[in-house]
C-alpha cells in the first residue's frame, strides 16, 4: 500500500459520480435496504449468455488452488529468502529476477522486466546495532530510514531531546546538538488495543454495512479532492524536510525517531526530501544517518532525558548507495489467448515494499496470490480467449509510479490531449488488483460501475460458499488499480475481511502472521474472475457504458 500519505482505504463512492447513491436513496424511499446479495444474484439468470459461468473449470480451479496450493511455498520462498523490496535496492533487482524465473518455471510467457523510470541511484541497508549504554543497558530495536547515510563506524554519543516542532523551537535547540543522537519526535502514544489476541472476522452482516456504508459525493468531477480538501498549511510549522536539513546543519551525529505506537513495531520510511531529489546519491551522503526505533525504546530513553538524567548510546549503521543513476521495472508475465489474443485481461499487486522487514502483509501476500492464480490457470490448462497478464508492479510505496507509468505508456489517457488514447486503451477488458492485505475476499467494490455488477454477480456465484457475498458500488483507492480508473479502465479491488495484527511497513510483518488458507481461496477467487473476464464474449464495459 502506497505510503507515507493519508490513507484513503476506507469505502468511498468513486469518482465517476453519484449513481450508487441515487440508487441506495431510491430504495430507501421505497423501504427497501441497499442488500448486496437481493440485487446481485438476481442477476446471474439475465446475463447467462453474454456472462457465461464454466463450472467445470471451476471445479478444476478450486481443486488445484485448494488441494494442491503451492502458494505457502512462494510465499515463504520470498519472505524467508528474498526478504525485503525496497523500490530499485539491490534486493528488488535480485528478488525480480528470480519472479521472472518462477514465471517462466509455471509456464508464462513474454515474461520481462519492463523499465519505467531513472529512479536515482539504489540503497541497501547492510548493517545496524543499536544500544543504549547509560544509563542502564539495553538493546534498542530500530531500522535506518530509507536513503541515508551510514555512520562512521561505530559511534558512541550522547542523547538530546530535538523535537522541533516550529520554527520558533529551533532557537531552543541552535548550538545544542553537534555531535549529538537527537530524539526528533514527539514520544508516541502506544496502542493498547493490539494487546488484545485474536484475529477479528468481519460476519456477512458486517461486510455488507461496510459495503453499503455510502458516502454522498459532492457534485462535480474532482470528487476526491473535494471529499479530501488539503489541509491548510501553517507556515511556521516545520515540515519533516525543513527539520532534518536544521539537524544536518547543527552537526546532529544521528537522528533519531519513532512513530509507529504499534507495540514492538518500527515504522520506517525514506529520507524527508528524496522525492524531490529523486534519490540522489549525494543528496543522500550529504544528509545524516536516520534511525526509526520501537515506541517503547524511544519513549524510554525520552522520559530519562526529560529527568535530567544523561543518556548514551552506540550505534553502527552500514547502508550500501549505488554510484550511478538506474531504472526501475515492473515485472510481466501471460498465458496467450486465442482468438481474442489482441485483448487483455490483466491481474497484478505491487511487489516493491518497504526495507524494515519482508512486509509478508504489504504486499507480498498479494504478490503470492497472483502467482498462484496464474499457475492454477496453467495447471488446469485453462484456455482463455483474451490473453491474461500478469503485472507486478514497483514505486509503488512511493506514489503508485510503476503502474501510473504503465497505463500512460500502453493506454494512454483520452482526458489528456499530450497523451491521447493508447492503441490498447480498447483491447483491455479489466484490471483486477490486491493489496489490502492477507484478508479473505468477500466480495468487490464496483468503483462506481454499475455495468459490471451483472458479470461480477454471475461469477460470484459459485465462489458463495468461500464467502464471496458482497458488491459494493463504491470504490477505493491508494493503490495500484487507480491509474486504471482514473482513465476510465475498468480497474478492481475486492473487498476483504481485514484481519488483525501488526500490519504493513514494520519490522514485524513476517510469513508467521499470515493466515494461509485464506490467501488459497483468494488465488481460487482471482482466478476465477480473471479466467471468466478471458472467455467471456465482451470485453468488461466501462463506467458509462452499457
Amino acid at each position: 500500500m502506497h505510503h507515507p500519505r493519508p490513507h484513503t482505504k476506507r469505502a468511498q463512492v468513486a469518482r465517476h459520480g453519484p449513481f450508487p447513491t441515487a440508487i441506495a436513496v431510491l430504495l430507501a424511499l421505497a423501504g427497501l435496504a441497499l442488500s448486496p446479495a437481493l440485487l446481485d444474484f438476481r442477476l446471474v439468470a439475465q446475463d447467462a449468455t453474454r456472462w457465461p459461468v464454466d463450472l467445470d473449470v471451476i471445479a478444476k480451479i478450486r481443486e488445484e488452488g485448494l488441494q494442491r496450493s503451492q502458494l505457502p511455498n512462494t510465499l515463504s520462498y520470498m519472505t524467508d529468502v528474498l526478504g525485503a523490496r525496497l523500490t530499485n535496492s539491490d534486493d528488488m533487482d535480485r528478488a525480480q529476477r528470480w519472479v521472472v524465473e518462477q514465471m517462466k518455471r509455471i509456464g508464462l510467457t513474454n515474461t520481462a522486466l519492463e523499465p519505467f523510470m531513472d529512479y536515482g541511484v539504489s540503497w541497501d541497508n547492510e548493517y545496524v546495532s543499536l544500544h543504549m549504554l547509560e544509563p542502564d543497558y539495553s538493546p534498542l530495536v530500530g531500522y535506518p530510514i530509507a536513503h541515508t547515510p551510514g555512520t562512521d563506524g561505530k559511534q558512541r554519543l550522547g542523547a538530546v531531546i530535538g523535537n522541533a516542532r516550529t520554527r520558533q523551537d529551533l532557537e531552543k535547540y541552535r548550538g545544542r546538538l553537534r555531535g549529538m543522537a537527537v530524539l526528533s519526535s514527539p514520544p508516541p502514544v502506544i496502542d493498547q488495543t493490539r494487546f488484545a489476541r485474536g484475529t477479528p472476522r468481519r460476519t456477512d452482516e458486517e461486510m455488507r454495512a461496510l459495503a453499503e456504508d455510502v458516502i454522498l459525493p459532492p457534485a462535480g468531477p474532482d470528487y476526491f479532492s473535494r471529499l479530501y480538501p488539503p489541509t491548510p498549511r501553517n507556515p511556521d510549522i516545520l515540515t519533516a524536510a525543513q527539520k532534518l536539513d536544521f539537524y544536518v546543519a547543527e552537526g546532529a551525529a544521528v537522528v533519531l525517531e519513532s512513530s509507529s505506537g504499534w507495540p514492538g513495531a518500527v515504522r520506517g520510511f525514506a529520507r524527508p526530501g528524496a522525492k524531490i531529489d529523486r534519490w540522489a546519491r549525494d543528496a543522500t551522503l550529504a544528509s545524516v544517518p536516520v534511525i526509526a526505533i520501537t515506541p517503547e525504546h524511544y519513549n524510554r530513553m525520552y522520559r530519562v532525558l526529560a529527568r535530567d538524567i544523561p543518556v548514551e548510546v552506540e550505534v553502527e549503521v552500514r547502508n550500501r548507495h549505488g554510484a550511478a543513476v538506474s531504472q526501475a521495472n515492473n515485472v510481466v508475465g501471460e498465458i496467450p489467448g486465442s482468438d481474442r489474443a489482441d485483448e487483455v485481461v490483466m491481474l497484478g499487486a505491487h511487489f516493491d515494499t518497504w526495507h524494515a522487514s519482508p512486509n509478508a502483509s504489504d504486499n507480498t501476500s498479494g504478490v503470492a496470490v497472483m502467482l498462484e492464480a496464474m499457475r492454477i490457470l496453467k495447471a488446469v490448462g485453462a484456455a482463455p480467449r483474451r490473453t491474461i497478464r500478469i503485472a507486478l508492479w514497483s514505486g509503488e510505496e512511493q506514489g503508485l509510479w510503476g503502474s501510473r507509468a504503465y497505463v500512460r505508456e500502453h493506454f494512454g489517457d483520452p482526458d489528456d490531449p499530450a497523451v491521447g488514447k493508447k492503441d490498447g486503451y480498447d483491447k483491455l477488458s479489466v484490471y483486477f488488483n490486491q493489496d489490502y492485505g492477507p484478508g479473505q475476499y468477500r466480495g468487490i467494490w464496483l468503483q462506481g460501475n454499475e455495468h459490471v455488477r451483472a458479470p461480477f454477480s454471475a461469477w460470484m456465484e459459485p465462489l458463495r460458499d468461500m464467502g464471496m457475498s458482497t458488491i459494493s458500488p463504491q470504490g477505493v483507492g491508494s493503490t495500484d488499480h487507480v491509474p486504471f480508473d482514473e482513465v476510465g479502465l475498468p480497474a478492481f479491488q475486492f473487498l476483504q475481511a481485514r484481519v488483525g495484527g501488526t500490519g504493513g511497513h514494520t519490522n514485524l510483518d513476517f510469513f508467521d502472521t499470515i493466515p494461509l488458507d485464506d490467501l488459497k481461496k483468494n488465488a481460487v477467487i482471482m482466478a476465477v474472475f480473471v479466467y471468466h473476464a478471458a472467455i467471456a464474449e465482451d470485453v468488461l464495459p466501462r463506467t458509462g457504458s452499457r
